[in-house]
């Protein structure tokens, strides 16, 4: 039996997680009470579910009786059952927003601003956080990657928890603030000044072509490569979750694009979870997509 316990912050997306986790035959059971965990724990041992995939959700509305959740684990140990831990979390900037979007206030802000219910219910599940086997940061996934993560997790593919996103922009729309490391890439030569190419993207072989074909990208590509293979594992291992590397040019249609495949592509069997996103690649109706 694998028994996935989902935990996390209000709003994060612990009910999107299992409902896509129910769809995937987890037996899944939302905001039993705590006390009653151990016994439900035990039931399934004894019961038809024994040899099911089972998901319990746990959050803040468990109140007061959250305290008692290490003795719950305990129990679980002892019983024999191989217990893990998904906590989705989410930047409190973006948890406000989604609080303000759905005018639903926080379990916890009673009389308050939401931001107080979110730090308060941030220092009550940070145990569980610690003790988290797999950490979603939902703050910038869309609801498919969500399940191509869930998917990651059920196949147990990778434990490390940690996300890449590889992010391509336009610096005339403006410098994503959520990047972790930002290179401008508008050494590179501009293919916007070639009739044939300006009206495609970085998408289009090309382009792509175009762009890589010079050695100030070659060297500049082993650099970027050098310092990512540097870095990731001790972002790891320092406990990230996630790695937002952005690439910026003039408008996000060209050079940013190609950087962002390339190293999207390099990334390739890592190990652990990877997005792209090309953020500016639409804008400025001058541009088209090539076939």
């Amino acid at each position: 039996m694998r028994f996935l316990i989902v935990t996390g912050m209000s709003g994060a997306g612990k009910s999107s997680a299992l409902n896509m986790l129910e769809d995937a035959g987890f037996f899944c059971v939302d905001n039993l009470p705590i006390k009653l965990i151990s016994k439900f724990a035990e039931m399934t041992l004894s019961g038809e579910e024994s040899n099911r995939t089972v998901a319990l959700s746990v959050d803040i509305r468990g109140g007061e009786d959250l305290s008692q959740m290490p003795a719950v684990l305990q129990d679980i140990s002892h019983m024999g059952i191989d217990y893990e831990i998904l906590f989705l979390d989410c930047d409190d900037a973006v948890l406000v927003k989604r609080y303000s979007e759905t005018r639903r206030s926080h379990p916890l802000q009673g009389r308050g601003r939401v931001e107080y219910g979110i730090k308060k219910e941030r220092e009550k599940l940070l145990f569980l956080r610690d003790q988290a086997d797999y950490i979603i940061d939902t703050s910038r996934l869309l609801i498919r990657q969500l399940k191509k993560e869930l998917s990651r997790i059920i196949s147990q593919e990778d434990s490390t928890g940690f996300t890449v996103t590889i992010l391509s922009f336009g610096f005339k729309f403006g410098i994503p603030e959520d990047a972790d490391l930002l290179f401008d890439v508008r050494f590179l030569p501009n293919p916007y000044y070639e009739e044939d190419l300006k009206k495609l993207t970085g998408n289009d072989p090309k382009v792509r072509d175009y762009v890589t074909d010079n050695q100030d990208y070659r060297d500049f590509m082993d650099k970027v490569m050098s310092l990512l293979t540097f870095l990731i594992p001790r972002y790891i291992n320092e406990g990230k979750s996630r790695l937002l590397i952005a690439f910026g040019c003039t408008g996000g249609h060209h050079r940013s694009v190609v950087m962002a495949n390339v190293v999207y592509e390099a990334l390739s069997g890592s190990g652990y979870g990877k997005y792209i996103e090309h953020r500016d690649i639409e804008k400025d109706k001058v541009i088209k997509e090539g076939d």
